[in-house]
């Protein structure tokens, strides 16, 4: 059984100083919930900021089965760490010898500060009058958590997926406060496949009638909406071999009926129950931000550079290695991004070392095969 852990609190901005986000907006204030694991050594220098995937949390590693203020959105798939595999005692992230730290996004629905919690103001959920949130917005937020830790330097900044986009921005927005940069199946920039894949995502929501423009919280949620969401993007993290392994143990479900259509097959049953299984969990408003803030990524952009000889000269200047990983079988962030980002990095003169990983398991292979990743994470860190 993994150890219990507890979810903490960070206290950020004032109605005095709010928090000044990228796009205009302000938030008088705001909460990250976040997890540690291993113990902060004397010189702070162990330090690793991991940062998640879009519907993940900072609960990557132990056993938590609940969390202040979030309540039946934590449901007991989440209670286990989703990075289980890759955090402890002599696992890729080393808790004998690193101080992990992960925290839930702003605009996140596991703790911290998004739509659906309080607007001081007005006394109501935040709702659709949350405002836009980018990249850069949360590593600015980041920063502080570790400046109220004490943490100047970190050993590494952390993240697969839509999280190795945040890592990146951490790493040229403040380049003299990481010394090694681990990207997992991540990118560059947003693909234009991909902002189309996220558009029909948001188009899913948007249209469901319970939506009301993102003030449902009295109401009933936009689960149709949400739940084709996931479908949309599931298939995107699953390479569909595994779809079709997995669909084909499962049977065709008898409530499985829609308005007129009637499930038949095992594969449209399959990708309706992981839509309705996700509703369960995750918030559509929060859904939203995430997408919005990933749709419209630009590595250059968020790190305020003129271009990417600009923006990785900092890199190269502070003397960081990084570790990108490609995933051969990933349809979500497809290697040819990964390979983007190499070529910028490796223009820019800066250590680099990428990895392709050969799966069957899509995108979410930094989930399943530990086995994969975990002796580069470990030899990178080491060094």
């Amino acid at each position: 059984m993994p150890a219990e852990t507890r979810t903490q609190f960070f206290e950020t901005g004032s109605p005095a100083e709010p928090i000044r986000l990228r796009d205009g907006g302000l938030l008088p204030g705001a909460r990250i919930a976040y997890e540690t694991w291993g113990t902060l050594n004397e010189d702070k220098s162990n330090a690793i900021l991991l940062f998640h995937a879009l519907s993940g949390s900072h609960h990557a590693a132990g056993r938590n089965p609940g969390i202040e203020g979030v309540g039946p959105l934590w449901q007991d798939e989440l209670h286990a760490g989703w990075w289980e595999d890759m955090i402890g005692p002599g696992k890729a992230l080393d808790t004998r010898k690193h101080f992990i730290i992960c925290g839930n996004y702003l605009g996140g629905c596991y703790g911290s500060t998004g739509p659906a919690s309080v607007n001081p103001e007005t006394g109501k959920p935040w709702g659709s009058s949350f405002p836009a949130v980018s990249a850069a917005d949360q590593v600015e937020v980041f920063s502080r958590l570790l400046d109220h830790l004490g943490i100047g330097t970190l050993l590494a900044v952390v993240g697969p997926s839509v999280g190795g986009l945040i890592a990146l921005t951490f790493a040229t927005r403040h380049a003299d406060r990481v010394r090694n940069v681990i990207a997992i199946a991540s990118g560059f920039k947003t693909t234009v496949l991909n902002r189309l894949i996220l558009f029909e995502q948001i188009l899913a929501i948007e249209n469901d009638p319970h939506f009301h423009g993102g003030d449902y919280y009295d109401e009933s949620p936009p689960l149709y909406g949400l739940a084709l969401a996931r479908m949309i993007s599931h298939k995107t993290f699953v390479h569909l071999d595994s779809i079709e392994r997995r669909a084909r143990r499962d049977v065709v479900q008898p409530d499985d009926v829609l308005a007129w259509y009637r499930v038949r097959d095992q594969f449209q049953s399959y990708m309706l129950h992981q839509g309705k299984k996700f509703v369960k969990r995750f918030d559509a408003n929060t859904y939203l931000r995430i997408i919005d803030l990933w749709s419209r990524y630009d590595a250059t952009a968020e790190g305020d550079a003129e271009n990417p000889a600009e923006l990785f000269k900092r890199a190269r200047q502070a003397g960081q290695r990084w570790l990108v990983f490609s995933i051969d079988s990933d349809f979500c962030f497809y290697p040819e991004e990964q390979t983007e980002l190499v070529r910028h990095l490796e223009k820019a003169k800066v250590d680099v070392m990428h990895i392709t990983v050969h799966s069957d398991k899509g995108h979410d292979s930094f989930l399943l095969e530990p086995d994969l990743y975990t002796p580069h994470i470990a030899w990178v860190l080491s060094r």
